[in-house]
């Protein structure tokens, strides 16, 4: 099999979270949580941190973290990954693991790396969940439609499908997990901000506006990022009440 990397990109800067990285949850900085998780993923040959900090560079290198100091000038973690991957010569499938998800479960990440071994002509892979119509409504989950095979048709901030005339619709949550085969990775950096992504904010429709594929598998659990300190005191409750689903 190929080598399959987890990169783990996080930066310091945050307008509404400074310093989340490092912030504590349960004794340990929210980084730490989430390389544990790719830890027990038990799939990865590669997991690093890559950061554009020492201060988490440094803590990641003290628990155990392969760690990789990259440049504060990337507008998104995809092309922090892209800089790491680079030089990784031997790695054909870099998968994103997002800093500020310390509940992603680790037999999503196994399931994920798998189906993407088999599935070779798929250019990226990602996950989603199924949420009610309410969700659905909120903006500030992204949704995601797909064709009968489980290839990405298209991802939205407003509710997709639209389910006109009543009709009963599977509504589909995109979680923020990747897996890029290194062609697509380095094509996908080097490619200039699409309109649709543009319009909705969201960068995975350059790779289908671009011809990508996208195969999507759907989950049946969802998982909680941290955005802000109410979040981090949510996931901290549900680690020590042992509902974070480890």
């Amino acid at each position: 099999m190929s080598r399959v990397a987890a990169i783990i990109p996080v930066r310091w800067g945050s307008t509404r979270f400074p310093g989340k990285p490092l912030h504590g949850i349960a004794g340990k900085p929210l980084i730490q949580h989430v390389w544990r998780r790719c830890v027990e993923a038990d799939i990865f040959d590669q997991i690093i941190v890559a950061a554009d900090d020492m201060r988490i560079i440094e803590t990641a290198f003290q628990f155990g973290a392969e760690v990789a100091l990259t440049s504060p000038a990337h507008p998104s973690g995809t092309d922090r990954i892209a800089e790491v991957a680079k030089k990784l010569k031997n790695t054909s499938m870099f998968f994103n693991i997002q800093g500020d998800e310390p509940l992603v479960d680790p037999k999503l990440l196994r399931k994920l790396v798998k189906k993407f071994q088999h599935s070779t002509k798929t250019d990226l892979i990602t996950a989603a969940c199924p949420i009610s119509s309410e969700e659905a409504c909120n903006q500030h989950v992204v949704k995601v439609v797909t064709d009968r095979s489980g290839l990405a048709l298209f991802f939205s901030r407003s509710p997709i499908p639209f389910a006109g005339n009543g009709a009963q619709t599977l509504y589909l949550k995109h979680l923020g997990v990747y897996g890029f085969r290194r062609k697509a990775l380095l094509d996908f950096v080097n490619l200039p901000p699409s309109p649709l992504e543009t319009a909705e904010q969201l960068e995975q429709l350059r790779a289908l506006e671009n011809g990508m594929t996208i195969r999507v598998i759907v989950s049946k659990t969802s998982s909680i990022g941290v955005d802000t300190p109410e979040d981090a005191r949510l996931v901290e409750q549900l680690i020590l009440g042992g509902n974070d689903g480890a």
